[in-house]
């Protein structure tokens, strides 16, 4: 079975389409699945939106993604986790390849990524070069990773000590216990970052995710309370 582990903090705008799109991607798939939302101390309502929209809601109080992550691979069934941003929409091609990929011997993997609605210019550039520099260096980004349970478990899930990069770190880790891929089939994730922050900003936002470590502090914009999205797409 494969279990679909969302993290959560006050998502209520777009997690009830990020759930509806993966079951029917999941049902077009035909394989045993589940949901699980990690709702990490929501104030909006988050929770109740995913329950309505057929998730398992799992309650935390972390506000560190790592560890909200890993409460979801404790909760899951699964003995295949796929780990999906609350603003990315996941198409049935892209659990199809996912699917394939694992039942190829991979050990797990990543997905190219594209933004929905308008971006400035800089942010398409940058997303053009992060996909270079997955393809060359075979990253997964936390919009979607994928790992067998076995994989996951054996290199100790997500490294709790940083509040960012946490996906490009264990995809290192995961690479060493086998075959890590990233598929062709992109997901659809949420422009916000880019249409709320300017150029500079951003530069500071990923800078933090080349710090190990990072604490709370050196990351404080993945943390703060998130700004009103211009080119938002309500649920």
């Amino acid at each position: 079975m494969t279990s679909f582990v969302i993290p959560a903090h006050n998502e209520t705008r777009l997690i009830g389409r990020t759930i509806q799109a993966l079951h029917a991607a999941a049902r077009a798939h035909g394989e045993p699945y589940e949901i699980i939302v990690v709702d990490d101390d929501s104030t909006d309502g988050t929770a109740e939106v995913a329950t309505r929209a057929g998730a398992r809601v799992v309650s935390v109080k972390a506000r560190q993604i790592a560890a909200v992550r890993n409460a979801g691979a404790r909760a899951a069934l699964g003995d295949r986790f796929v780990f999906v941003d609350a603003d990315t929409i996941v198409p049935a091609p892209v659990v199809r390849a996912v699917g394939e990929a694992l039942a190829g011997g991979a050990v797990g993997g990543g997905a190219p990524a594209r933004f929905d609605g308008r971006v400035p210019l800089w942010g398409r550039l940058g997303l053009r070069t992060w996909l270079a520099l997955q393809k060359v260096s075979t990253l997964a980004s936390g919009c979607l990773l994928f790992a067998t349970r076995q994989a996951f478990e054996a290199c100790g899930g997500f490294d709790e000590t940083r509040f960012v990069g946490e996906d490009v770190e264990l995809s290192w880790r995961l690479r060493r216990q086998g075959r890590f891929v990233i598929i062709r089939e992109p997901v659809v994730t949420s422009g916000r970052m880019v249409r709320t922050y300017g150029a500079f900003e951003a530069l500071g936002l990923l800078a933090g995710l080349l710090r190990p470590g990072s604490d709370r502090r050196r990351s404080g914009h993945w943390y703060r309370k998130r700004r009103d999205d211009p080119g938002a797409i309500d649920s």
